[in-house]
């Protein structure tokens, strides 16, 4: 199997680290997004959406962080994606949450903005209005993950075991590290951030994001929670 990825992608580090977890061998090609490789027509025939990862398993193509996380897991009968309905319905749950209000919020609302010059907003009347709305919608995300669904008793998102929505939901939850985001006041999910960055593949997997986003913004005036 081959996937398409970048290191420093927040959709492409999750899969990259299940697959290390799970021990799962795969050929990899870095797609260049910061010189565009993404929209060259190599890899525009290969995904017309211009977005790493790209997963090819022979003449099979799928796209998506999520989707490849279920095929992998699926395909290796990883107990990280249960085959049990009601609790691989709970994983699916997270995984739609993780990808929809909180991803769009606290990414591409509250932290992206802010360190990317491509998604800033050229008017800084509006990029401070983006930032402080993203912020408040961020906050309110971060609670519901906090009290209601990891809680002061879970180890992970859906319970006491590690699934794939851990994978998923922790590598997007690590970008707020960029604008130095503060925890204290989510213990929940600063314990359970602990967990994922126990694993033996975390700082392998995660070790070019950290040279090259957190700590390039660590000493820069970033709005934070």
């Amino acid at each position: 199997m081959k996937l398409y990825h970048h290191p420093v992608s927040t959709t492409s580090r999750p899969v990259m680290l299940f697959a290390a977890e799970a021990g799962i061998p795969l050929e990899v090609q870095i797609i260049d997004l910061a010189a565009g490789e993404q929209y060259q027509p190599a890899f525009s025939a290969i995904n017309p959406s211009h977005q790493v990862p790209v997963l090819e398993d022979g003449d099979f193509r799928l796209t998506e962080s999520s989707a490849i996380l279920k095929y992998l897991a699926d395909k290796h009968g990883s107990s990280a994606y249960p085959s049990d309905a009601r609790l691989r319905a709970r994983v699916n749950e997270r995984l739609d949450w993780f990808n929809t209000g909180f991803y769009r919020d606290f990414c591409y609302g509250l932290i992206y903005p802010q360190i990317f010059p491509t998604m800033r907003r050229a008017d800084e009347t509006v990029q401070a209005g983006t930032i402080a709305h993203g912020r408040e919608k961020a906050l309110g995300w971060l609670k519901v993950l906090d009290e209601h669904m990891i809680g002061p008793k879970q180890a992970f998102v859906c319970g006491d075991a590690i699934s794939i929505a851990d994978y998923l939901g922790s590598v997007m939850m690590l970008s707020g590290e960029c604008v130095a985001c503060n925890m204290k006041a989510f213990p929940n999910i600063a314990r359970w951030m602990n967990n994922m960055k126990a694993l033996k593949n975390w700082s392998k997997v995660n070790e070019v994001f950290y040279q090259y986003m957190v700590e390039p913004n660590k000493d820069k005036a970033l709005t934070a929670l």
